[in-house]
């Protein structure tokens, strides 16, 4: 077991599952609710497959098992009985898992202990997941967390036989502390930046954040950028996010043909993943969010509107909603990239205000989730 610090008599003790902590939402919240608990006098320990963020999650004071709980295969199943020991042996109060496969895994190891020390199950709907008897066991935990109203709609409506008691929304805060309004990179992020990217200067910067498929939008993204450039803008844009693993070369392939199409090879950078996603966010004229599918809730458009940057996104699913209760102006029907480029076009000649634009704080987030912890728990 990899630590960080180590505390005596805690108040309670919490486990998280998750596949991996390569980057991403459902990683990012993993470490922000750990950091609260180590802060909190509680332990917390992730088991996971480790990653890029490992080093953070260690730095903040948590414990860290390294499981292959992600990994879909039948050997995953033999991670069973290894986490009911465990989770017996550190006398664990919570269980919460983030992601199907692991959930699974938990959930199973959870059902051949005794009620007396079986661990209470919490599970957080990150996202809205194909309905199936595979995604029900989201479903099984005591209290079921939903990352925004729209997620707790599709739980009620996919699986009726949740009780609507279990059902807790916390949507996904934002530290002003972190993404304080009006923020700008200093002079040396700035000056390296524009040293690896000198095509962006003096352009209208338009980023796309996620992985750069056609899920999330990335050839409605391409369209834009090219209409953008038939209108007269001088625009470019940024596609940050690593491609998923063993699809790059044909990824690839359908970017490189929609950028020929139309007419935007030049204009588009990939960046690759990269851990200054604030400070590129911060630079650009606006920020979008284009998923074909609905989703929960969107992370980025939260973090660039706490940014005080413009943002625009196709409105269904969380994103719709957080945008109609945060920048109405920045809806725009799903798929309509003609609407879309032609918004932007008017944001590069009139910037809209974005002074009152305040998203929900992370410290309510954390707040709420360790109540839920508590609550279940029985501590006061």
């Amino acid at each position: 077991m990899q630590t960080g610090s180590v505390h005596a008599g805690p108040e309670l003790t919490v486990v998280q599952l998750l596949p991996a902590l390569d980057g991403g939402g459902v990683e990012r919240g993993t470490l922000e609710v750990a950091a609260e608990l180590v802060r909190r006098g509680c332990r917390s320990i992730v088991l996971s497959d480790g990653g890029r963020l490992l080093p953070e999650l260690l730095a903040s004071g948590s414990e860290h098992v390294c499981r292959p709980l992600g990994r879909k295969s039948p050997a995953v199943l033999g991670q069973v009985r290894p986490l009911r020991r465990f989770l017996a042996e550190q006398r664990v109060d919570i269980l919460h898992a983030r992601s199907r496969l692991p959930a699974w895994i938990g959930w199973l190891a959870l059902r051949g202990m005794a009620p007396a020390t079986r661990p209470h199950f919490v599970t957080t709907v990150h996202g809205l997941y194909s309905v199936s008897a595979y995604s029900a066991v989201m479903t099984r935990g005591e209290r079921i967390i939903a990352v925004s109203r729209h997620a707790r709609d599709y739980i009620l409506a996919n699986y009726p036989d949740v009780p609507a008691g279990r059902i807790v929304v916390i949507p996904r805060g934002i530290d002003p502390a972190a993404f304080p309004a009006g923020y700008r990179p200093d002079e040396n992020w700035l000056d390296d930046w524009y040293r690896q990217y000198p095509q962006t200067r003096d352009r209208f910067v338009v980023t796309l954040a996620g992985r750069p498929t056609r899920r999330k939008g990335v050839l409605d993204f391409i369209d834009i950028i090219g209409r953008l450039r038939s209108l007269g803008v001088p625009v470019h844009g940024l596609l940050v996010g690593d491609f998923p693993k063993h699809r790059e070369a044909g990824s690839r392939r359908r970017i490189d043909a929609a950028l020929a199409t139309a007419g935007a090879g030049d204009a588009v950078t990939l960046t690759g993943f990269r851990a200054d996603l604030r400070e590129i966010m911060a630079i650009s004229d606006a920020v979008l969010s284009l998923s074909l599918q609905p989703e929960s809730h969107g992370r980025t458009v939260s973090e660039a509107l706490a940014l005080g940057r413009s943002v625009a996104g196709y409105a269904h699913g969380g994103v719709c909603e957080q945008l109609s209760g945060l920048f109405p102006e920045g809806s725009v029907a799903v798929g309509d990239t003609a609407g879309m480029a032609d918004k932007l076009a008017g944001w590069y000649r009139e910037p809209p205000s974005l002074e009152a634009v305040s998203p929900w704080p992370l410290q309510r987030t954390l707040d709420d989730t360790l109540r839920v912890y508590r609550e279940l728990a029985g501590d006061p």
